[in-house]
């Protein structure tokens, strides 16, 4: 079953189409990793979604709800922690949970056993203080458990991990992979950070002008722009080196640029160790074995005509 499905989703302002005809479908349990330029469209797709923007045209369901007709009950099966954190600085980050537990009709034994739950993303040492008093990070981390108070089927994550350190990213991480793991929790992960979205997405789709301009895993999406490529500088043996690796399986092309043999290959992985191994047996000295495989950021350039750069708005 869908946890989200979307069919010619349009939004425009005035006569800008933001979003621009969108179709994807995200099945239940899956992190899904949508990536854009700046201004591509992927947060105004992500508030048609939870229902905060209402669409031009088209339609979409999430978690079984149609984003315009039954909107108030969607809300109650969604959390969404979006690019800038809806937090009143004057409350606690304990009455920030408390109240978000409340307003989902949780009892108070709940709403404590929850924040103790979700205590691997948060300061814990930090909820009695002000949430004036918390660091961009900190923000980002409470926004995120308090969109989690409700324990939702499907989790909306705009941005989630931008300004947070290193480590603070690793937690984000981790706690996304529990989720989805132990509780079988849809995620719907915008980010601008390419390594995010291949560690974390089963399925990324790529959106620029407002259409869904790719679609697919991460392997596939890589395989699609090229194959695996090793290279290897030689110091002896030019003349043999190509013919050594005649009749090793996987192997799709073999060409010499100079001090270089550029051996291009459907698993570069599987191919270095018979390639090391052919290269030892005919004497070839080889200063240097690496492998090189396509990177989402060689998907992005084939598919948008640019790099990833920057924060969508």
């Amino acid at each position: 079953m869908a946890a989200i499905q979307v069919e010619g989703l349009v939004r425009c302002f005035g006569e800008l189409r933001a979003v621009d005809g969108i179709d994807l479908e995200v099945p239940e349990g899956q992190i899904y990793g949508f990536l854009g330029p700046n201004g591509a469209g992927k947060s105004t797709l992500v508030r048609m979604l939870c229902t905060l923007l209402l669409p031009t045209s088209g339609r979409a369901r999430v978690a079984g709800f149609d984003v315009v007709s039954q909107a108030a009950q969607l809300r109650f099966s969604i959390g969404a922690a979006l690019q800038e954190a809806a937090l009143d600085d004057r409350m606690t980050g304990l009455e920030i949970l408390q109240t978000q537990g409340r307003l989902f009709g949780l009892r108070s034994s709940e709403i404590t056993q929850r924040i103790e739950e979700l205590a691997p993303i948060l300061d814990m040492g930090a909820l009695p203080a002000l949430v004036s008093t918390y660091s961009g990070g900190m923000k980002r981390r409470l926004d995120l458990a308090a969109s989690l108070m409700h324990s939702p089927s499907v989790l909306f994550l705009d941005e989630p991990t931008t300004g947070l350190d290193p480590q603070g990213r690793l937690r984000v991480w981790e706690e996304v992979r529990r989720l989805n793991r132990e509780h079988a929790m849809t995620v719907f992960l915008t980010t601008q950070y390419l390594e995010e979205a291949d560690e974390l997405s089963n399925r990324i789709g790529i959106i620029d002008q407002g259409r869904l301009v790719a679609q697919g895993t991460p392997a596939e999406l890589k395989r699609a722009v090229g194959t695996d490529v090793v290279i290897a500088r030689l110091e002896q043996g030019h003349e043999t080196a190509a013919a050594a690796l005649v009749g090793i399986e996987g192997l799709d092309s073999v060409e010499h640029h100079g001090d270089e043999l550029i051996i291009n290959t459907s698993d570069g992985n599987r191919a270095l160790s018979p390639v090391a191994l052919a290269f030892d047996r005919a004497g070839v000295s080889v200063t240097e074995l690496a492998l090189r495989t396509p990177t989402l950021d060689d998907v992005f350039l084939e598919v948008t005509g640019h790099r990833m750069e920057g924060v969508d708005s």
